[in-house]
């Protein structure tokens, strides 16, 4: 399995992604926000979390031009698999890959602890290894993670069964309890927790390690 973890000015938890991603048996590749193609032959790019070009204009908005994001477009329309995380997420939704834009938090605060999530559906590579309404407990450290799309797209999103985890108990006010949703084709997933901060007992939680290794088992028969 071949990874590759996109590394902008201000990224933060790039590495932890690529932790995250080898411990489950991948092979990783950090990529320079500068460079133009991804590398060949890759099963999934990871985009991280951290505040990327400093947040200014939009969070995401100035990363999502980066030359880079033009091969990550591209990796997507040809069914590749990505997953953003946080800053990640937003540069997701700035780019057009998934729908919807991440507003400032309802209470206008950093928020920075373990938040309950809910797994909405198990039909992903990404949620393959939870049970559909299984609870898991996953860190969240955002200023602007309140995720809005308006009444029709929610519904296309609910009724598509693309929201892959909601809040248990809203932190940010996101438009229906939303803390993750996919493509129209499941195979890219942007959410604002971080599970790799929780694929290391050393670190508080281990709710994140079934993500990766369903990855992994999945994209290995795919």
């Amino acid at each position: 399995m071949k990874a590759a973890v996109i590394v902008f000015p201000g990224s933060n938890c790039d590495r932890d992604l690529a932790v995250a991603f080898e411990r489950a048996g991948m092979d990783v590749t950090m990529v320079w926000h500068k460079d133009t193609d991804l590398p060949q032959g890759l099963d999934i790019v990871g985009v991280p979390g951290g505040f990327s070009f400093g947040d200014y204009l939009r969070c995401g908005a100035i990363a999502a031009n980066s030359p880079i994001c033009k091969s990550l477009v591209r990796h997507t329309e040809r069914g590749g698999y990505a997953l953003g995380i946080c800053n990640g997420f937003q540069i997701l939704t700035e780019t057009g890959i998934l729908p919807g834009a991440l507003r400032r938090n309802a209470g206008l605060k950093y928020i920075c602890r373990s938040v309950g999530l809910r797994v909405e559906t198990a039909e992903t590579a990404f949620t393959g290894g939870y049970d559909k309404g299984q609870e898991i407990d996953i860190p969240i450290a955002h200023h602007d993670g309140n995720y809005y799309v308006d009444e029709a797209k929610l519904a296309q999103l609910q009724g598509e069964g693309r929201i892959a985890f909601s809040y248990t108990d809203n932190p940010n006010g996101s438009v229906a309890d939303i803390a993750g949703v996919v493509s129209k084709n499941r195979r890219v997933l942007g959410m604002m927790p971080h599970p790799e901060r929780a694929a290391d007992a050393a670190h508080g939680g281990t709710d994140g390690v079934a993500m990766f290794r369903s990855l992994v088992g999945q994209l290995a028969t795919a």
